[in-house]
């Protein structure tokens, strides 16, 4: 069972204003680190769990007691502009201003006294963050509730449970996550003849696992997470029913040494390959599209010893493959 997370004391960072590109507020932006997708923009890996998704959205630390005040008292179009505040209007500004200046609560829900500026250095506001790699506008826009007050070094009240936590920070990962091609070696390469057996392997000692890290670091708030995707089994598909799979099902599993099938040698061509494919019929003037794709084993590991497994993770890619009408050949 892992420990409770200690969320630590943060970095030094200075508390500031702004927003980046994606609207998502400087003190709550996660920082990824590993292999992860160029520019930040999601990953090449796909869940194989149709039922799983990376988080929507989460709740994250926002501003200091002071810059929130200042934020909040600017004027009603600014603070409408406040995570959470979006769907407020007309008499429930006054109350959100109450709950906020003069100790106005509710159940399970204190109210603060002048924004907390007394305690300003020692804990953050919260507020909602939207995940902008979710398509889905209305899950993107869930996290709806008031910012919150969280101590430096404390967890966030339970009731938040999509507050930023090291098992969302692995969803985060996963999705950045980026892997490798999964251009497979054959033999022959690219041509190959009818009812002539194609080996297909690829090398462990470069097809190894991949890492991926996000990390949140604000004043009085650190957590990260790292997955690590390890390959598991290679899925050929012929791009056309006219062909055989070796093995029948198609699905080449992973040897001892992180390899996947076994390089051809001479003297092999009568052999049927450990992982392969043999065509039935003529590509005539055109190409097959040969499907490769691996399927990665993904686990989890992040602060306070937290951890366990993610659904497994896919990647394929295509390349072309010229039969040609040859019944049999020297090799």
């Amino acid at each position: 069972m892992a420990e409770p997370v200690d969320y630590g004391q943060g970095g030094d960072a200075k508390e500031e204003g702004g927003s980046d590109s994606t609207g998502i507020y400087a003190a709550a932006k996660i920082q990824y680190s590993g292999s992860v997708a160029a520019g930040g923009s999601t990953g090449n890996v796909t869940s194989a769990d149709v039922n799983w998704t990376p988080p929507a959205c989460w709740y994250a630390p926002y501003l200091g007691a002071k810059d929130f005040k200042a934020k909040m008292s600017k004027s009603i179009e600014e603070s409408l502009n406040t995570p959470g505040m979006g769907g407020t209007a007309g008499a429930a500004i006054s109350e959100v201003q109450r709950h906020y200046e003069d100790d106005y609560g509710w159940t399970d829900t204190p109210g603060y006294k002048d924004y907390n500026v007394d305690k300003d250095g020692d804990g953050m506001f919260w507020a909602g963050v939207e995940n902008p790699n979710e398509p889905d506008a209305l899950k993107r826009m869930s996290c709806t509730d008031l910012p919150f007050w969280v101590d430096n070094g404390e967890a966030p009240p339970p009731q938040y449970e999509q507050a930023i936590s090291p098992e969302i920070l692995a969803g985060l990962a996963y999705q950045h996550m980026q892997l490798p091609g999964t251009k497979v070696t054959l033999a022959p390469a690219a041509n190959t003849k009818v009812n002539l057996p194609t080996w297909a392997w690829l090398d462990g000692a470069v097809f190894g696992e991949v890492q991926a890290t996000a990390a949140l670091n604000v004043p009085g708030f650190n957590i990260q997470a790292t997955t690590t995707a390890k390959p598991v089994s290679l899925k050929l598909e012929p791009g056309t029913e006219d062909a055989e799979t070796y093995p029948a099902s198609g699905e080449c599993v992973i040897n001892a040494d992180g390899s996947i099938g076994e390089p051809y040698a001479t003297g092999k061509s009568s052999q049927s390959p450990p992982c392969g494919i043999k065509y039935l019929r003529s590509s005539g003037d055109g190409t097959y599209n040969l499907r490769a794709t691996i399927t990665w084993d993904i686990a989890w590991t992040g602060t306070g010893g937290a951890g366990g497994d993610l659904p497994n993770g896919t990647f394929g890619s295509e390349q072309a493959i010229t039969v040609q009408e040859i019944q049999a050949v020297n090799r």
